[in-house]
């Protein structure tokens, strides 16, 4: 897979801290800390932290968001289900940003994107509390325009496109299937960033599979976790998040 790298502005990182807690709860004990984890990842050069606090409490708990929010000193993107007891959750502890994704209770990770295009009237309803308290409201979304339209329409200021099916195909080998999605996401970013959107990525990066996302120079953040966290336990959480700071810098023409 070839990528034209163009030099532009520096992307950054946000590390999902999430399976930090789902080993803690594997054993039901204190360990690991998830907010020891975002502390580590802040100092290893993350520029932020994600926790999404599901409904069925599966990793991050309510006590690992009040330790997130008084403790961290780069921001906090809170992950959450788009009902009304999250929207209580994030208007108490006000959160820098705030990112919608789709939830369902058997699923292992979040599947797709959010279907903001066909619940605008209630989205939009759900986040102007939101907007109004400051947080920086973000859909988790696919590179399809009717979502992206939708998600400028009901007053979003970020979209964050679902990487996963490009992050699958490269992984099963399908190679032209994984170009012709990374051109979707392509215009996608673009589309995105001429209606005014901030525009995110996320879901299935790795080290083998970032790098043509990084080079897409209208994102301006990729949210990684799962395989950091995975990666860590052979590296370390500092060194795994560096190479994978290295890897995004090197994408983007400012490595130093």
């Amino acid at each position: 897979m070839t990528t034209t790298l163009r030099p532009t502005a520096k992307l950054r990182l946000g590390v999902n801290i999430d399976h930090v807690a789902t080993v803690r709860n594997a054993r039901g004990s204190a360990w690991p800390d998830p907010l020891r984890a975002a502390l580590l990842a802040e100092t290893a050069g993350a520029d932020g932290i994600t926790a999404h606090l599901r409904e069925d409490r599966r990793h991050i708990r309510d006590a690992d968001i009040d330790a997130l929010m008084a403790a961290l000193t780069v921001p906090l993107n809170f992950e959450c289900a788009a009902t009304a007891e999250m929207q209580a959750i994030v208007l108490r502890h006000r959160p820098h940003a705030v990112c919608l994704v789709p939830e369902k209770r058997e699923e292992r990770t979040t599947e797709g994107g959010l279907d903001v295009a066909s619940d605008q009237n209630r989205l939009k309803d759900f986040i102007a509390p939101l907007r109004e308290a400051g947080a920086r409201v973000s859909m988790f979304i696919s590179h399809d325009p009717r979502q992206i339209e939708a998600s400028a329409g009901i007053g979003a200021a970020v979209v964050e496109l679902h990487t996963g099916l490009y992050s699958d195909l490269l992984a099963d080998g399908e190679i032209a299937l994984a170009d012709r999605e990374l051109d979707a996401l392509r215009a996608g970013a673009e589309l995105a960033a001429s209606l005014g959107l901030e525009v995110h990525a996320g879901h299935g990066l790795t080290y083998e599979n970032v790098e043509p996302i990084a080079a897409i120079p209208e994102l301006a953040e990729l949210n990684i976790g799962h395989f950091l966290v995975g990666e860590a336990i052979f590296r370390g959480l500092g060194p795994a998040i560096e190479e994978m700071r290295r890897r995004m810098d090197l994408a983007r023409g400012t490595a130093a």
